[in-house]
């Protein structure tokens, strides 16, 4: 924007001076109109100034007031020192008619009749000429103007109505936000950061679309089974016969405990309101210990193998969704892993990277885009602890987004799928202390 308003400063400039430069030469051309006009003043001044040299000085005054009060034009004699300004001084010294405005917008001609005196005749005609073709030009220098601001602000005006309509049917849940906004326009980054936030939205009615629809599938398998095993206990004729419904409604309940659990987690970083807690943690003891809480919780045959650079003790990042990062990946790759997983941290001054690869099938190319929707489940293996719901790696890139750091998949040296995710140190300007 500020580009836009320097172009309407410097054209406004531009305007200015062509405008100014034609008046003056308009009104140069005008006044050599008069030329005969001016010369007949200046023989009357040459005729006057003979008869008053043909008399004594002290008459003088007195003949040019007889002059005047019969010719009916204005004259009067000055001495030199009743004329301000050297520069007209010294045009009247090389015999120069000099013109000056008077109070009452007459224009009077000055002519010298010797060292001491000066002759001032009004030159009215003229006076009046001049002052219609000022009235004139500065109307034209005005309307230019106004004609070149409107030149400018009509495309400007005529773009803010499309972004308002486009506006207008977005917010009647025409969730498609058409305003036909060219790129050369004025107003072409707000239109874009218009677009930017309808796509957002767009995306977020999908997300809690999806998210209803596949709450709704999650639990309604848990409750029918529930209510299998109430009958079951219903129908029970000994205490023996009751454990078995109840633990598998406590498995049940489990489950949907842990559904709500990770759609509320993930609903809270789908939220455009998350306040990071950015500060410093010891990444050679978070990871080791966030690996082997994962494998004892899942699949303690499973080896994670762990490798961190050893000055990683000041990373700095929200530890809250970090751990919660980790943890997806880790349950993400042991789910699937046959028999190993590595983790791999490092970083330098600009940013940090953490990997976690597998020895499992792998992530299909044409899926690792997908993966990364929310309740996408992608059948690459049999076993399975913990269950899933498809939303472990569409945290991880939520939470990415939020450290303004991404996420990628690609094919691991171990066989399976290799995730990298990255984020940028937001005190880059100091190196890290290498050991």
């Amino acid at each position: 924007m500020t580009r836009h308003f320097l172009g309407l400063y410097v054209l406004i400039v531009v305007t200015l001076a062509v405008a100014s430069w034609g008046q003056d030469r308009i009104l140069a051309s005008y006044g050599s109109a008069g030329a005969p006009a001016d010369k007949s003043v200046r023989i009357a001044a040459a005729a006057l100034a003979a008869q008053l040299h043909a008399a004594p000085t002290a008459q003088w005054r007195s003949i040019v007031s007889d002059l005047a009060r019969q010719s009916g034009v204005d004259m009067e004699l000055f001495t030199t020192a009743d004329i301000a300004g050297p520069g007209t001084l010294r045009k009247l010294a090389h015999g120069d008619t000099v013109y000056m405005q008077g109070s009452k917008g007459h224009v009077w001609s000055l002519h010298r009749v010797d060292s001491a005196n000066v002759l001032a005749i009004e030159s009215a005609a003229l006076a009046t000429r001049r002052s219609a073709l000022d009235w004139l030009l500065t109307l034209l220098f005005y309307a230019a103007m106004a004609l070149v601001l409107m030149l400018w602000i009509w495309p400007l005006a005529r773009d803010l109505r499309d972004l308002e309509r486009a506006a207008a049917r977005f917010g009647d849940r025409n969730w498609n936000f058409e305003a036909r906004i060219k790129p050369h326009s004025q107003i072409y980054p707000l239109a874009q950061t218009f677009r930017r936030m309808a796509e957002r939205i767009d995306r977020l009615i999908g997300s809690h679309k999806d998210m209803s629809n596949a709450v709704s599938h999650e639990i309604k398998t848990p409750l029918a089974r529930m209510q299998f095993e109430i009958d079951l206990a219903q129908q029970a004729q000994s205490r023996a016969e009751v454990e078995g419904p109840l633990r598998n409604i406590k498995a049940d309940i489990e489950e949907i405990d842990d559904l709500v659990r990770a759609t509320l987690e993930y609903a809270i970083l789908d939220r455009a309101d998350v306040t990071l807690n950015i500060s410093p943690h010891d990444f050679t003891i978070l990871v080791p210990a966030i690996a082997d809480y994962v494998r004892r919780d899942t699949r303690p045959e499973v080896l994670i193998g762990t490798q961190v650079q050893e000055d990683a003790r000041q990373v700095l990042c929200d530890v809250y969704l970090m751990e919660s990062v980790l943890k997806n990946l880790l349950y993400n790759a042991v789910r699937y892993a046959k028999r190993e997983v590595a983790v791999t941290f490092r970083h330098d001054a600009s940013g940090y990277e953490l990997i976690v690869e597998d020895d499992g099938p792998g992530i299909p190319e044409s899926e690792r885009e997908r993966v990364f929707d929310s309740f996408v489940q992608l059948e690459r293996g049999t076993s399975r602890k913990k269950k899933n719901y498809g939303l472990g790696l569409a945290i991880v890139k939520r939470a990415m987004e939020w450290h303004h750091g991404g996420v990628s998949i690609a094919s691991s040296m171990l066989g399976g799928a290799r995730l990298c995710i990255t984020w940028p140190n937001p005190d880059g300007t100091q190196a890290p202390n290498r050991s």
